[in-house]
């Protein structure tokens, strides 16, 4: 084998040698599957979800599992599967995270193990150990859906992926607190900032588990927020952005019901938890649309439909605020 043919040889660089010049944005839905949002309010395409099932049967006392009461398995299963069907008739693609082996109770918060980006996903590192390990089944179902994983938060990092929004497509809302501590966050600021994309974290108030918890949006231009949780710099950040920040009106259907904790499906058009009439009235008279799903089982777990609903595809045609 003589030097010139290795010069001209193709896996040398030769005249066969053929460059991947196209971002990896352009390869989505060809080698890449299909993923990616830069929107919380985009119409909603696909999902992932984990229906619970053996681990809850030998979940242990409610405080040790980070659960407010004890779960009928029977019944959570069935509010799982009405809201799996909600999904579906809404026409959203919906995967399940099927673990080999027996999990974690909190398994079905699926949101808290990765968050998406236009280029792939940010595997989390949930902070408790009671979570610890949720994230390698959530890793290994997006790698089946030909997602790819763009970190891994490593060392001491802890991230949760409520604990992070989109409030326009070059800008990401970032709450540190209990789940996400300041090393994770500095990790997942380091990446997003590598896309382009500007990172305003905000401290969260002691006694909150996420940023989720206390802030969703509905609309392109519109946000609902929990009042005296939030953040002062994060209403003044989402104000400058563009939206209008309002506040719900009960606490207890908040607290109890978690009437906050819902999933925009599109602009103006939410999937709430059913039982919280003040709330939902509250929505409906700023021009919102509600579909509902009885939850009051699951809720059980700390959790409601946001928690549930790991978001895999928004529209990138509808992509929120310009930013």
């Amino acid at each position: 084998m003589n030097k010139e043919f290795l010069h001209n040889a193709s896996a040398y660089g030769g005249s066969g040698w053929s460059p991947r010049s196209r971002p990896l944005t352009d390869e989505i839905g060809s080698i890449w599957g299909r993923f990616g949002l830069a929107s919380e309010t985009a119409p909603l395409r696909s999902v992932m979800v984990h229906c619970p099932g053996p681990e809850l049967e030998a979940a242990q006392e409610p405080d040790a599992i980070q659960m407010l009461d004890r779960l009928d398995l029977e019944k959570a299963r069935l509010q799982h599967n009405r809201l799996v069907d909600a999904y579906i008739e809404a026409g959203i693609n919906v995967y399940q995270v099927s673990p080999q082996d027996t999990t974690s109770p909190n398994q079905m918060f699926v949101a808290d193990l990765f968050f998406m980006t236009p280029e792939g996903a940010i595997l989390a590192r949930p902070a408790s150990t009671v979570r610890a390990g949720e994230e390698r089944w959530a890793a290994r179902r997006l790698v089946d859906l030909g997602i790819p994983i763009l970190k891994s938060i490593r060392g001491q990092g802890t991230f949760e992926g409520a604990d992070a929004a989109w409030i326009s497509p070059s800008t990401v809302l970032l709450g540190r607190g209990l789940r996400t501590n300041a090393e994770g966050a500095l990790q997942v600021a380091s990446l997003l900032n590598e896309m382009g994309i500007q990172v305003i974290q905000v401290d969260l108030p002691s006694g909150t588990m996420h940023l989720m918890g206390m802030l969703r949006f509905a609309d392109q231009d519109l946000a609902l927020a929990w009042p005296e949780r939030l953040a002062y710099s994060a209403v003044e950040a989402l104000k400058d952005a563009g939206y209008t920040v309002r506040f719900i009106p009960d606490a207890e259907e908040a607290q109890r019901g978690f009437a906050l904790n819902f999933v925009t499906l599109s602009p103006g058009k939410i999937l709430m938890p059913a039982g919280n009439p003040v709330t939902q009235s509250f929505y409906e008279s700023i021009g919102m649309s509600c579909l509902t799903v009885d939850i009051s089982e699951l809720v059980k777990a700390a959790g409601a439909m946001g928690c549930l609903t790991g978001i895999i595809e928004r529209d990138s045609k509808v992509s929120g605020k310009a930013g």
